[in-house]
């Protein structure tokens, strides 16, 4: 189970603002933007369309419906229901009220990539109500293939297919792993997760007990950990060789710092996954949620805090993977055990997304993008070859290597210094090489 130590920048108690040199050669200017697309995964929302969105999420990859009923039951307990579309909805309409209530005149578009309302619909209903300049705001805050590049090549689809190519431009926010707005959530939420446990654990007679913090989110396969943050020019090197398990252990290390400092309470951690998918010979990123818990019972631990770091709401892969599966493992082996909110609608997180509009636009422009880990900001335009997707070149926006889209200046070299992943230039020799 991998643990960062803190380091870099981010390590003091209020957001980092200094300018990292590496992630400043990715930086996008301000432009006029005239709508806000928030773009997410999608789900069913009844029975009958629980095969039919599982068709979209793996379409291109032969898998047939008997397959897909297979792994259809964390979806068919729920009714046929994820929660992530009326989430959406939520957050889609948190963000209309704060951009009114900063006065900014932005309207907000929703569209999602496997389910209705579709993306290439909302680009055609963008376009036909005026708008020209788009600004994308994602509901994934890491980067990897799946979390950000999937994302830019889906709205570089959408534009080809609808004919709004050259006529519709589509920026996006930066990935927001560090940011305020999504880190302190998790930070009052560990606090009061850590705090139930050790009551819980008190009220049993035990109050001493062992107590582990287990942060949470998607394994993705091992290929694509490997190949997330690694492009053309990018001189750092990242720890565990990933960009997506850096800024993980990044989070997590601000995340304990923080409650430590601001409640006294504190606990050991380590980064776990779920809701691995895929073909069992394939290596994908461990350990496995379960494994860990019952790893964990076996060293004498009795309390555990989990906490969905990699989300952003508490859509099915929460509800089920952790609200069900986890939390029954913990359950089955008498621990103690809380799971911590997403940020969802957190006033804070929604006040994080609207202060990223603003870093972009040039009307109420917020030049400052804090940070709380050396690693960030990350990039407005990613470099060449980021997050690559294996099975082939596809049309993509918000990238030094976009294949449609406008608006985007050729990348400029980032300035090299010594140091290590926390926001500077690794040495020459170790650069691509992890």
């Amino acid at each position: 189970m991998s643990r960062l130590d803190p380091q870099g920048p981010g390590s003091g108690a209020t957001a980092a603002t200094e300018v990292n040199t590496v992630t400043e050669a990715g930086r996008m200017a301000p432009k006029e933007y005239d709508a806000v697309l928030l773009a997410s995964f999608g789900g069913p929302e009844g029975q009958e369309d629980v095969i039919p969105f599982l068709r979209n999420v793996t379409r291109g990859r032969g898998i047939p419906d008997e397959r897909l009923e297979a792994v259809s039951h964390h979806y068919r307990a729920n009714g046929g229901i994820s929660p992530i579309n009326q989430q959406n909805r939520e957050l889609k309409a948190g963000i209309e009220a704060e951009l009114a209530a900063r006065g900014i005149g932005l309207p907000v578009f929703w569209g999602n990539r496997n389910w209705a309302p579709y993306l290439p619909q909302t680009l055609q209903d963008i376009y036909d109500a005026g708008h020209r300049k788009v600004l994308m705001v994602t509901t994934s805050a890491y980067s990897c293939y799946s979390s950000c590049r999937q994302y830019r090549e889906d709205i570089g689809i959408a534009l080809t297919e609808t004919g709004l190519h050259g006529r519709l431009e589509v920026d996006k926010v930066r990935q927001y792993f560090d940011h305020p707005g999504f880190v302190e959530p998790f930070i009052e939420g560990t606090a009061a997760g850590l705090a139930d446990v050790r009551a819980r654990l008190a009220a049993a007679g035990t109050p001493d007990a062992p107590v582990h913090v287990l942060f949470a989110t998607h394994s993705i396969p091992t290929r694509d950990a490997e190949a997330a943050g690694r492009s053309e020019g990018e001189p750092r090197r990242f720890e565990e060789g990933s960009a997506y398990v850096a800024q993980h252990l990044a989070a997590g290390t601000e995340v304990i710092r923080r409650v430590q400092a601001e409640t006294g309470l504190t606990a050991p951690w380590s980064l776990v996954y779920q809701s691995r998918s895929g073909a069992p010979h394939v290596p994908w990123l461990e350990p496995d949620i379960n494994e860990a818990i019952e790893d964990l019972a076996g060293q004498g631990v009795k309390g555990i805090v989990i906490v969905p770091l990699g989300f952003v709401s508490d859509h099915m892969e929460v509800v089920w993977d952790l609200d069900t599966e986890a939390l029954e493992t913990c359950r089955r082996l008498g621990l103690a055990a809380t799971r911590v909110p997403t940020p969802g609608t957190h006033r804070k997180f929604v006040a994080g997304i609207v202060d990223l509009v603003c870093e972009r636009t040039a009307a109420n422009n917020i030049a400052e993008r804090p940070h709380l880990t050396g690693l960030g900001p990350w990039y407005d335009v990613c470099r060449p070859g980021c997050c690559a997707n294996f099975r082939g070149e596809k049309p993509t926006i918000a990238g030094a290597d976009s294949a449609t889209g406008t608006g985007h200046d050729p990348y400029p070299a980032a300035p090299v210094a010594s140091g290590r992943a926390g926001g500077t230039a690794a040495p020459a020799a170790d650069r691509g090489t992890r």
